[in-house]
């Protein structure tokens, strides 16, 4: 049972520029209007008694500089775009403590246990009411350690900005001070980018419906996922990316990449797992990163939604199944090939527009997700890629974490890779995956290797 003990509103310690913030067409158009919470998890070796304030402290000195994150969001016109008022209301800090053990949480996959961990946001107040941040710090029973769990409005930032946030706020939590090249860029209008008249276009197949299991149309309301932790070791990662590259080293093409080799083994052994038919198409879904991938490209510390979309070439399960571990990962290479700079700047071009919009009011006004959306899980994967996150570096003068991950079960069947605390090359797939058909995933997924 958890029981909070203590809520503080925290504001800027300084005065920060008014005004609104322009959010881009990869701000609204990319994701949901929801809150992305996560969890690291602590273990001090010693007594900390002024974590609460220390935590205060530094949030306050922090949103000075990410001064949006204080803000509001609220509308503009009555199409339904949003903007950040930068208003410095502030941010919700939550103080808790559980009669649990660290032990007793296992490992911390998204059950509800885990998500009393997490700050709940409550969606029923106005927007213009709702902080973009929310942050609790909960202790365990029996010793010093502790969770810290925060929920980051995906309108505000992608995952690379929040961890660029949170890591920036543990370093001043532990004294240290930002250098200048840590300073956010919040300027969003440099994704501004209109397109030419003369712009190349292209046929954009991951803004097209996926293909269903055959002869049915599943919808997102009968899914039933669960979530499991999965360890990759050095070794067997290395086996895998030898596995996937027995077959470019003979004919000579670009090894392929570990992200590559392992998200072809997931997408292999999701195919086995769901035990359908040979003839059944199948593709895997990706979003990827594309602050390198534009021209110019964006500054590493861009502070905001720097993601687009892309996706294999829709193959079938028994190709998948029955060709080597090359096959699946020549075809997840296909997919970020797609990323070119024009290719990106089109799709931003195409995916914006009204309907996105109304989907915006519709969630916030809780008309809830279209019951028409497309599901994009079975007979097909999503795999994102956490592994180039510093995921790890969010001490607060405590040591670094000994666990980060999500707090929550996606809908669909979702992978996301990230590197594992021990930094030995080993890696956390954090797979959400059916749960009729999860035990026979994990069986294959250590077998295949």
């Amino acid at each position: 049972m958890v029981t909070n003990i203590g809520s503080y509103t925290v504001i800027p310690n300084q005065p920060t520029p008014k005004g609104r913030l322009w959010l881009s067409d990869s701000d609204l158009a990319e994701h949901s209007p929801a809150y992305t919470p996560s969890i690291y998890v602590y273990k001090p070796k010693h007594n900390h008694h002024d974590v609460i304030e220390r935590m205060r402290t530094s949030l306050s000195d922090i949103l000075v500089y990410y001064y949006p994150v204080a803000g509001r969001l609220c509308w503009i016109d009555e199409c339904g775009r949003m903007e950040v008022d930068c208003n410095a209301k502030g941010v919700t800090l939550l103080e808790a403590e559980t009669t649990k053990t660290l032990n007793e949480y296992g490992d911390f996959s998204p059950t509800q246990p885990i998500k009393d961990l997490i700050p709940t946001i409550d969606y029923t107040q106005p927007i213009e009411e709702l902080p973009l941040f929310l942050v609790q710090l909960t202790r365990f029973h029996g010793d010093q350690s502790l969770a810290i769990g925060v929920a980051i409005s995906h309108l505000l930032c992608d995952g690379i900005g929040a961890i660029q946030f949170i890591n920036s706020w543990a370093k001043l939590a532990r004294g240290d001070t930002l250098a200048p090249h840590e300073m956010p860029i919040l300027d969003r209008t440099i994704l501004k980018f209109p397109l030419s008249p003369l712009a190349p276009r292209f046929d954009h197949p991951e803004l097209k419906p996926p293909p269903f299991i055959l002869g049915t149309f599943d919808c997102i309301t009968e899914q039933k996922t669960t979530a499991a932790s999965l360890k990759l070791t050095s070794e067997e990662v290395e086996k895998l990316k030898k596995k996937a590259n027995d077959q470019s080293q003979k004919d000579g093409s670009r090894p392929y990449t570990r992200y590559e080799a392992i998200a072809a083994h997931i997408w292999r052994c999701a195919s086995k797992a769901r035990e359908l038919d040979d003839n059944q198409p199948t593709l895997a879904r990706i979003i990827a990163d594309i602050r390198s991938r534009l021209n110019p490209p964006l500054p590493h510390n861009y502070f905001g939604n720097a993601l687009a979309r892309t996706v294999t070439p829709t193959c079938y399960i028994g190709e998948i199944i029955s060709n080597p571990l090359s096959y699946a990962a020549k075809k997840i290479r296909e997919a970020l090939d797609l990323l070119t700079n024009e290719y990106v700047r089109s799709q931003q071009d195409v995916i914006f527009g009204q309907e996105q919009l109304d989907s915006l009011r519709g969630f916030f006004f809780r008309q809830g997700v279209r019951r028409t959306a497309p599901y994009y899980g079975n007979p097909n994967i999503f795999i994102v890629s956490w592994m180039s996150m510093s995921v790890y570096e969010a001490d607060f003068g405590w040591g670094k974490p000994v666990y980060f991950g999500e707090g929550f079960v996606s809908p669909y069947d979702t992978a996301r890779i990230v590197q594992s605390p021990e930094g030995d090359g080993s890696v956390i797939v954090s797979m959400h995956f059916q749960i009729e058909h999860i035990q026979l995933f994990k069986k294959f997924f250590y077998e295949d290797i």
